[in-house]
C-alpha cells in the first residue's frame, strides 16, 4: 500500500503529454482508452496488492522482514528511477511501441513472480516488473493525450480517473481475497489476463503515435543510470543496515556509491541538453516548495502506510482481505471529495490548502499511534484513516494544480512528470529509512519485554536470532501455553512500538511539508 491511489501529476501528464490527435480514427479512440485502463491498473493493483501479501510470501518464502522489503523496494525502485525515461522513450520510439513492450515486459515478469521459488528470484521478478512499469505507466497517460483532441481530453481523463479509483478501492481487497482462499502466487497471476487483453487491444485498434521534432533526442541514459545507482545504494544500505550493521563493507560500499551517484546526477543533469530532470525548473519557487513537499508527505505516506498490512496481518491477527479493505475509507473519501478540493486552490489559492492538508493528514499518522495489540478497527484504525484520507484528500488536487500553474504550459509536462518521480522516490527511501527506525524500536521493546516476563537466558538467544523477522518471529521450540503467549505478546508489542516511532515520525514529516508550503509556495518567483 506504499502507492494509494494517483501520484500526484497524473491527470495533468495527461493533459499535456501530447497535442496532436488528428492520427487517431474516432473509432479507434474507445480502445485506447481502454487499453489505457487497463494498462495502468495493473501498475495501480500491483502497488497496493503486494503489500497485503507481504506476510504470506514471508512466511512461505521464509524470508526476514527486510528481505521483505526488497519485494517491494525493488519494483518501486526501477519505476520511480526510469519513469521520466519511459516516457521520453515513448516520444522517441513510440508510444504504442513502448508501451506495449512495457505491457508485455510487466506481464513476463508478473509469471516470474509467481513462479518464484526463493526470495531473491522474486525480488529480481519485481525488479524487472518496476521496468515494465516505466514504461507502461507514462505510455498509458501519453495515448490518452495523443489520441484524443482538446475538446474530448477532459471527458477521457475523468474516465481514466473514476476507473482509477475503482481500481485503487478493489485491488487491494481482491489481493487479500486471493492471498487468503488460493495462494500469494495469484496477486501476480491476476496480471496475466489484463495483459493479454491490453496487447490484443493495442495490437488492433491503438495507432501509433510519436513526440515532435522537439522531443527528438531526449533520452538521458546517464542520467537514468546515475539516478537508479543513487537510489539503489541508498535503499541497499538503509535496508541492510539493520542485519549487516552500519559497518558492514558491503553496506559502506552502497552507501558510497549511493551519494557519489546522487551527486553525479546532479552533475549530469546541469551538462545534457535534455535532462531528466531540468534543474532550472526547481529555482521556481512555487515549483520547488511543490516538490519539497511532495518529497515529505508521500515519504510519510509511502513509508508509513507500508506497516500498516504487516501491522494488521502479523500483529492483530487480520486476515488479507479485511486488511486490503481496511484503506477503502482513505480511497472513498478522495474519490467522493476530490471536486471540491480541486476548486480550493480558485477559493483560497494554493497556499492554504497546502498548509492546512498535511497538518490534517499529520493528526491521522498521529491518531495510528493509538492501536496496540488487539485493538479493534472501528474505535482505533478507523479515525486515522479518515483523517489521513481527509488530508491527502485537501492536498493532492491543490498540490498538482500548484505544479502545472509554477511552469509555463510548454513545460507542464515534464514538470508534472518530475513532480510524480519524486512522489515515488520518496516513498523508495522512506520504507528503506523506517526500516532502520522499525527495527531499532522493535529491538529496544523486545529485550525490554523478555527482560519484563523473566525469560530464560536460552529463550532470549533464540528470539535474539529471529529479530530479522519482526512479528513473524518464531518462538523457541517446546515452549507452550501460558509461556508462548507471554513470548507472542512480548513479539506484538515491540512491532507495535516501533510501528507508534514510525507513524509519529510520519507525522512529523506531513507538519514539515506544511512548513514547506508555508514558506516557500506563494511567495517565490514563476516562470513566465
Amino acid at each position: 500500500m506504499t502507492q494509494i491511489g494517483k501520484p500526484p501529476g497524473d491527470d495533468s501528464q495527461m493533459r499535456h503529454a501530447g497535442r496532436d490527435a488528428e492520427g487517431c480514427p474516432p473509432s479507434s479512440r474507445r480502445w485506447v482508452l481502454a487499453a489505457a485502463i487497463l494498462g495502468s491498473s495493473m501498475a495501480f493493483i500491483d502497488g497496493t496488492v503486494v503489500n497485503v501479501a507481504l506476510p504470506a510470501i514471508q512466511r512461505s518464502l521464509h524470508a526476514s522482514a527486510f528481505q521483505a522489503q526488497w519485494v517491494v523496494e525493488a519494483y518501486a525502485l526501477f519505476l520511480a528511477a526510469l519513469l521520466l525515461v519511459g516516457g521520453s522513450l515513448g516520444d522517441h520510439f513510440g508510444r504504442r511501441r513502448i508501451f506495449a513492450l512495457g505491457v508485455a515486459l510487466f506481464a513476463l515478469a508478473s509469471a516470474a513472480c509467481a513462479a518464484s521459488g526463493s526470495v531473491l528470484w522474486l525480488i529480481l521478478a519485481r525488479a524487472l516488473q518496476g521496468i515494465g512499469g516505466a514504461l507502461l505507466v507514462p505510455g498509458s497517460l501519453a495515448l490518452i493525450s495523443a489520441s484524443f483532441p482538446q475538446k474530448e481530453r477532459g471527458q477521457a481523463i475523468g474516465t481514466w480517473s473514476g476507473f482509477s479509483g475503482i481500481t485503487a478501492a478493489i485491488g487491494p481487497v481482491l489481493g487479500g481475497f486471493l492471498v487468503d482462499h488460493l495462494s500469494w502466487a495469484w496477486a501476480f497471476l491476476i496480471n496475466l489476463p489484463m495483459a493479454l487483453g491490453v496487447l490484443w487491444i493495442v495490437w488492433r485498434h491503438v495507432p501509433e503515435s510519436r513526440g515532435g521534432a522537439e522531443s527528438a533526442g531526449r533520452l538521458d541514459g546517464w542520467g537514468a543510470l546515475m539516478a537508479t545507482l543513487g537510489l539503489g545504494g541508498i535503499v541497499f544500505a538503509f535496508v541492510e543496515a539493520p542485519t549487516e550493521g552500519w559497518t558492514s563493507p558491503a553496506v559502506l560500499a552502497a552507501l558510497a556509491i549511493g551519494l557519489v551517484a546522487s551527486g553525479a546526477f546532479v552533475a549530469v543533469e546541469r551538462r545534457v541538453a535534455a535532462p531528466m530532470l531540468p534543474l532550472a525548473l526547481l529555482r521556481i519557487g512555487d515549483f520547488g516548495g511543490a516538490n519539497l513537499l511532495t518529497l515529505l508527505l508521500y515519504a510519510a505516506l509511502g513509508g508509513g502506510l507500508y506497516f500498516l498490512p504487516l501491522n494488521l496481518i502479523q500483529v492483530q491477527g487480520w486476515s488479507a482481505t479485511a486488511a486490503g479493505a481496511a484503506l477503502l475509507p482513505f480511497i472513498l473519501i478522495m474519490f467522493a471529495l476530490s471536486g471540491w478540493a480541486g476548486r480550493l486552490v480558485d477559493r483560497f489559492g494554493p497556499r492554504l490548502p497546502l498548509v492546512v492538508g498535511p497538518t490534517i493528514a499529520a493528526a491521522g499518522f498521529l491518531l495510528f499511534t493509538w492501536p496496540g495489540v488487539g485493538a479493534g478497527y472501528w474505535r482505533t484504525f478507523f479515525p486515522a484513516v479518515v483523517v489521513l484520507g481527509l488530508g491527502m484528500t485537501v492536498t493532492i488536487a491543490p498540490l498538482t494544480t500548484t505544479v502545472m500553474n509554477a511552469v509555463g504550459q510548454e513545460r507542464a509536462g515534464i514538470a508534472s512528470g518530475v513532480n510524480n518521480a519524486v512522489s515515488r522516490a520518496a516513498a523508495v527511501l522512506a520504507v528503506a529509512v523506517f526500516g532502520v527506525v522499525m527495527a531499532w524500536a522493535f529491538d529496544r521493546q523486545l529485550a525490554s519485554g523478555l527482560q519484563a516476563i523473566g525469560a530464560s537466558a536460552e529463550v532470549t538467544a533464540f528470539l535474539d536470532g529471529q529479530r530479522s523477522q519482526l512479528a513473524n518471529a518464531a518462538l523457541p521450540p517446546g515452549v507452550e501455553g501460558a509461556a508462548a503467549a507471554a513470548l507472542r505478546q512480548a513479539v506484538n508489542e515491540a512491532f507495535v512500538a516501533g510501528f507508534r516511532r514510525v507513524m509519529a515520525l510520519c507525522a512529523a514529516l506531513a507538519l514539515l511539508s506544511a512548513a514547506s508550503a508555508w514558506l516557500m509556495i506563494g511567495r517565490g518567483a514563476k516562470a513566465r
